[in-house]
């Protein structure tokens, strides 16, 4: 871990606006993630979404767009390739507006296949920022996103 002033001396200089940090603190983090991908067959996005559907099981597209934040325009995006190779599986919901979407025994497999080098980069993230950190960052940016959804 490292210590409170070696991560006073690592952090950029604060912005005047929230979104602006928030964007960069993305942009760091995707970055971070991605290295820690690569090879894999899947980009952040695409394990976020997968991940997402296998800790929640079948789920309509728009719960799921709820759930990840994503605009309806962004998560078929995304969805289309992962759809493509197999990984899930999109059939009708209670009406014909809805998708039902579902993780397939391939997108299983390759989230399994996955999860090592996405361990790595959570295990590293945390190590230098320190478990207590760690935790209450994700607490904060989880309640975040709940409350900023509602302004």
């Amino acid at each position: 871990m490292l210590k409170p002033d070696e991560l006073d001396q690592r952090a950029l200089p604060r912005l005047p606006c929230a979104c602006a940090v928030f964007r960069r603190a993305s942009r760091a983090m995707t970055r971070a993630y991605e290295r820690y991908l690569r090879g894999t067959g899947l980009n952040v996005a695409q394990f976020s979404l997968l991940q997402a559907l296998a800790h929640v099981g079948p789920i309509t597209q728009g719960r799921l767009g709820r759930l990840l934040a994503l605009d309806s325009t962004t998560l078929s995006r995304t969805l289309r390739p992962l759809e493509a190779k197999r990984w899930l599986r999109s059939g009708s919901g209670t009406d014909r507006r809805e998708r039902r979407l579902e993780l397939t025994e391939a997108g299983r497999s390759r989230i399994e296949r996955t999860i090592p080098a996405w361990e790595r980069a959570q295990k590293g993230l945390k190590a230098r920022l320190g478990e207590k950190r760690w935790e209450r960052l994700l607490t904060e940016l989880s309640m975040l996103a709940g409350v900023v959804g509602e302004v």
